[in-house]
């Protein structure tokens, strides 16, 4: 599937029609999703034939992606509900086989390393604190072969830090430098849209 092909099919997806600010609900849209998938598999092969989970789901992009990218098995996991019922139309509406779990990622309990790629766009950790590093640290634990992830460019350091000293993966890499749009959703932002310098990482265990 080409990048083009792939980016538009990503555009017409339903997106949370009430985000919950709490969790830090933004729409990981379709031009970083693509590239970010793309790359994953293009480049490194971490997506076709392989079991792919989507943390922090949401609306199901990532996981959506890695589906229309030929992967094997695709696991989408939220703490929300009405996410997850927008998620499993979108999969619907583009026939696609994919399992969504109700459960915060926190409890899992997944023992045996049966995923071989997570995907995720995590809260980026500005409403509660350490949030974004959970899900770092859990996803290292879970995946048997490497972990994508979107993360503010200004906690760079902190997180090559963490990932390497904390989490025992083997390398962490920054693959591109990408603008997060954050549209205007919730009564605090000020603006219509603002554009976030996110870090797209590649973490390898």
């Amino acid at each position: 599937m080409k990048l083009k092909q792939l980016e538009g099919l990503l555009g017409s997806l339903q997106q949370f029609s009430n985000p919950k600010v709490e969790l830090e609900q933004y729409p990981t849209g379709p031009h970083i999703a693509s590239r970010l998938l793309y790359m994953a598999e293009n480049t490194f092969g971490d997506i076709n034939g392989k079991v792919v989970a989507d943390f922090g789901c949401g609306c199901g992009t990532l996981g959506i992606a890695s589906a229309l990218l030929g992967a094997e098995h695709v696991i989408g996991i939220d703490v929300e509900s009405q996410s997850l019922e927008i998620a499993s139309k979108n999969a619907a509406d583009l026939e696609l086989d994919i399992d969504f779990i109700w459960c915060d990622i926190k409890n899992l309990g997944w023992r045996d390393q049966l995923v071989n790629t997570v995907v995720m766009n995590p809260p980026f950790g500005t409403r509660k604190k350490g949030s974004d590093m959970e899900f770092l640290s859990i996803a290292l634990k879970v995946a048997s072969g490497a972990v994508y992830s979107l993360h503010k460019t200004t906690t760079r350091d902190h997180i090559k830090r963490t990932a390497l000293r904390d989490c025992n993966a083997k390398s962490a890499e920054v693959l591109c430098e990408l603008r997060f749009d954050v549209p205007q959703l919730y009564k605090f932002h000020k603006k219509k849209e603002v554009d976030v310098a996110v870090d797209l990482w590649r973490f390898v265990l």
